[in-house]
């Protein structure tokens, strides 16, 4: 793991494949509660092709080091976090990828700033006034404090429950327990990490986001929608409207897959994102 500081504190992140590619880089956007190892299979298969990607912990819960007490925790202020990463890192011409939550943050960003951005990929996540959908929108409730969220993040020390339906059950097919254990320990055991997300939690406003979702037409640069089908909160007809409103994206139907096409399908998805790239470039 590397770490940079930005203006609102410092990011963890990890970098994969040539630093020196002459391909655009990739940026990865996480979930809520989720870090940036989510991404790393299809990092390492965008690695094989040349690709250089990055995969930042962003302050969602799931980070390590907190943020300053100061830094702007709504959605739109950790969508300015990341443009501060891609400036940081002289980052241009970039392809955005984002899944759940960081499909949402990546919206923000682009109704911020696209400067910097070449291309985008979407998997399923939070769009329009979805957001979140049944049933994080009951979860989100829970955590909205720093005590209320350690006392309800408890049970999902057991393996049985961090996979249940009540868990990270509905996101993936198949959940490899090391990884959803590193999600939930910063919260657990880490006061002002948790005091973080829930400033987050805090801030999430539906009808904000429906305002910024219904701008994405403004965006120019290729959008591509690779959506799980078989997804029970984020449903296909989320995406189908998500493609209608960038105007000429892409949509991409990934039968069997669920929220996270990156675990369930994640050498489709490194195609998809490849294919994204070349058609830009």
């Amino acid at each position: 793991m590397t770490t940079i500081d930005l203006p609102q504190g410092t990011v963890s992140y990890r970098m994969s494949g040539p630093e020196d590619s002459a391909s655009p880089p990739v940026v990865f956007v996480h979930a809520f509660l989720v870090n940036g190892g989510v991404w790393s299979g299809v990092a390492d298969l965008l690695a094989e092709r040349g690709i250089c990607s990055y995969a930042p912990d962003w302050p969602l819960g799931a980070h390590r080091i907190p943020l300053r007490r100061d830094a702007d925790q709504s959605p739109r202020g950790i969508a300015r976090q990341i443009l501060a990463f891609l400036a940081a890192l002289d980052l241009r011409d970039v392809t955005l990828v984002g899944s759940d939550t960081g499909g949402a943050l990546i919206q923000y960003l682009l109704d911020t700033d696209a400067g910097r951005v070449g291309r985008v990929v979407l998997a399923n996540c939070d769009a329009f006034d979805s957001f979140p959908p049944f049933p994080f929108s009951v979860i989100f409730r829970l955590l909205k404090g720093p005590t209320r969220m350690r006392l309800n993040l408890m049970p999902m020390r057991a393996r049985a429950f961090r996979h249940s339906p009540l868990g990270f059950g509905l996101l993936a097919n198949e959940l490899d327990p090391e990884m959803t254990r590193s999600w939930i320990e910063p919260a657990l055991t880490d006061r002002d990490v948790r005091q973080d997300a829930a400033r987050f939690l805090r801030a999430v406003d539906p009808q904000d986001l429906l305002a910024v979702t219904n701008r994405m037409n403004a965006f120019d640069g290729p959008v591509k929608i690779v959506w799980g089908m078989a997804d029970r909160a984020f449903r296909p007809e989320l995406g189908r409207r998500l493609q209608r409103a960038f105007g000429a994206a892409e949509f991409v139907a990934v039968p069997g897959a669920r929220t996270f096409v990156q675990l369930d399908e994640p050498a489709l998805l490194a195609s998809q994102i490849a294919a994204t790239r070349s058609t830009d470039c």
